[in-house]
């Protein structure tokens, strides 16, 4: 029960910015990220929001970390309780702008970047619920673009990992 990183994707608010001004942009997915093995994406796009709006994916997925069947994820996890200097020790989400059905040359394009960072949770001993976290444009890292609801549960997982790690 205890080898898992659940993440709900609950739902995405935008500011004004050249996101909303964008009129190519009108359908948005998020992916979450782990590193590199692992992508998870919502199953649906949703309408653009507009003014104070949110749209709501109610998105969750686990990422098991048990030793027997994800070695690589639980290594992951280890060197980032190991290695403080880990620069890659975030969740990342990306908003993605899905094109619509009839501009089919127009590609998936990554229009925001939101962050957990795992070794966070670790030291704080606490999950993140249902918590507002800034997106940034992905063209300007310095401005925030909106904010995405997610939750992100992973200090028991973070914690069996310790163990084990302090236990090599």
């Amino acid at each position: 029960e205890v080898e898992k990183i659940r993440i709900k994707i609950t739902s995405l608010a935008l500011t004004e910015s050249r996101i909303t001004a964008d009129e190519t942009i009108q359908q948005l997915f998020v992916e979450c990220r782990l590193n590199s093995f692992l992508a998870e994406e919502t199953p649906l796009s949703l309408p653009k929001p507009t003014g104070g709006q949110r749209i709501h994916y109610n998105y969750s997925t686990v990422i098991n970390v048990d030793k027997e069947d994800n070695h690589a994820e639980r290594e992951y996890l280890k060197s980032i309780l190991l290695k403080p200097d880990l620069p890659a020790d975030s969740l990342k989400f990306t908003v993605v702008s899905d094109p619509p059905e009839d501009e089919q040359d127009l590609e998936c394009e990554d229009i925001g970047f939101a962050y957990v960072s795992l070794k966070e949770i670790f030291r704080k001993q606490r999950d993140i619920i249902e918590q507002d976290i800034d997106v940034f444009d992905s063209q300007d890292a310095s401005t925030v673009i909106g904010k995405l609801t997610v939750t992100v549960e992973a200090l028991n997982a973070l914690r069996s990992v310790h163990e084990e790690c302090k236990n090599d």
